[in-house]
């Protein structure tokens, strides 16, 4: 029998055929990858979750660990603001701890803070439990459950229970879209953005809290508000000082930087521009700006509708079927607060710590806060080991509770 002879043409489509299924597998590989990462970012570590269960047991068991958080003393303090105050929301009680005790430490005047902790109705024993057997004075620290806000009824945020509960966001997070998707038609970029947009903090009541603001604290002008997943590396107070033009939101502008993922996006990064309502109301270029510390006038606020215009489009994109933006609450942010931000300087708050790992150290070290926003959360196996001790530094090891729940190891 003789060999079969192949033409240069024959070559050539064999070759075609091995180096389109080599690309196949690459990109099927990097879609996997995306996918493990996105399960593992979404996962509570069995520290943290081990850390929350000890704490709200010691709640139960402890009347030290029950003590009112601030003593009775200083409650009038919580309304004074001739005091900084800080709030953060979260149910993560190791980050807000992180959070907290970076904030003190950077503070020339510790003794003149307020923090006001809001969590979830879950957590809430934990989270106090933390602060009152690891108090952080000369700082004062107001822990509550949103389930102790008066104000926080559905009855007042209506939008938020039908976010909850609605179908479509339903079927968002645990449909198979996701699984479904064409990849041969897709980017690993819009992948990867479309899994993290699937992250049920998006739809959590807690994500949604800073909208609600000057409603939560009726009697302070001022406030900076942090995320948890932020390290304080500065002093803050001058941040109370810096001349917002009467504008409501003090943030930094991420539209001015040559990265891809985090400081180079415009409205377009964040809308659907194909719809109709969006394309009528709203210009592509508009710089966008960072959540995650923000300093916020109330008393401005109160002169808005901000809070009105946030519910309105977020029912706008319920109507929609979710397809005006991506889910989250920086796109519906982007548009109630439009004409009301003040730009600030962006040393006070970098961002990009959960997403790349070739980020400067030196510009780390400079910045007054850092944030890991994105994925790889410092607290996760997942975090970029380098920029990990920045964070890891105020966490306190020698503590029982993190001991014992082998926090990190």
């Amino acid at each position: 029998m003789k060999n079969k002879k192949y033409s240069a043409k024959d070559f050539a489509l064999i070759l075609k055929g091995m180096m389109e299924k080599y690309e196949r597998e690459i990109r099927e590989s990097k879609f996997a990858e995306l996918m493990n990462k996105h399960f593992a970012a979404s996962a509570i570590p069995k520290g943290i979750h081990c850390l929350s269960l000890r704490l709200t047991d010691e709640y139960s068991s402890n009347a030290h660990a029950r003590r009112q958080l601030p003593s009775p003393e200083l409650l009038p303090l919580l309304s004074n603001n001739s005091y900084y105050h800080f709030v953060v929301s979260t149910d993560n009680i190791l980050a807000a701890s992180v959070v907290v005790t970076s904030a003190v430490q950077s503070f020339l005047k510790p003794e003149k803070m307020v923090f006001h902790v809001i969590t979830d109705k879950k957590t809430y024993a934990g989270m106090h439990s933390w602060f009152a057997l690891n108090p952080v004075s000369p700082a004062i620290v107001d822990v509550k459950g949103v389930h102790q806000f008066d104000w926080l009824t559905r009855e007042n945020v209506p939008v938020l229970e039908a976010v909850e509960n609605h179908n479509v966001i339903r079927n968002y997070y645990h449909g198979n879209h996701i699984a479904g998707a064409n990849l041969s038609e897709t980017t690993p970029r819009t992948f990867a953005s479309k899994l993290q947009a699937r992250s049920p903090k998006y739809i959590s009541l807690l994500n949604h809290l800073r909208i609600y603001l000057p409603e939560l604290f009726q009697n302070l002008d001022k406030v900076v508000f942090l995320d948890d997943d932020v390290v304080v590396q500065r002093d803050l107070s001058p941040l109370w000082e810096v001349d917002l033009g009467g504008k409501v939101n003090g943030a930094v502008e991420t539209c001015k930087g040559e990265d891809e993922w985090v400081m180079s996006k415009r409205f377009r990064n964040y809308f659907n521009f194909s719809h109709p309502l969006i394309a009528k109301n709203l210009n592509p270029d508009e710089p966008a700006w960072a959540y995650g510390m923000n300093i916020f006038d109330l008393c401005a606020w109160r002169k808005t509708n901000i809070t009105d215009t946030y519910h309105a489009w977020l029912k706008e994109n319920l109507k929609s079927n979710l397809t005006m933006w991506r889910l989250g609450t920086l796109p519906p942010a982007l548009i109630a607060f439009k004409g009301h931000v003040q730009a600030i300087d962006p040393s006070w708050h970098m961002l990009g710590l959960g997403y790349q790992n070739k980020t400067n150290i030196e510009s780390v070290k400079r910045a007054a806060v850092i944030h890991y926003n994105g994925q790889c959360k410092p607290w996760l196996q997942i975090g970029f080991e380098h920029l990990r001790p920045f964070w890891t530094k105020y966490v306190n090891y020698s503590n029982d509770f993190i001991r014992n729940c082998h926090i990190l190891e």
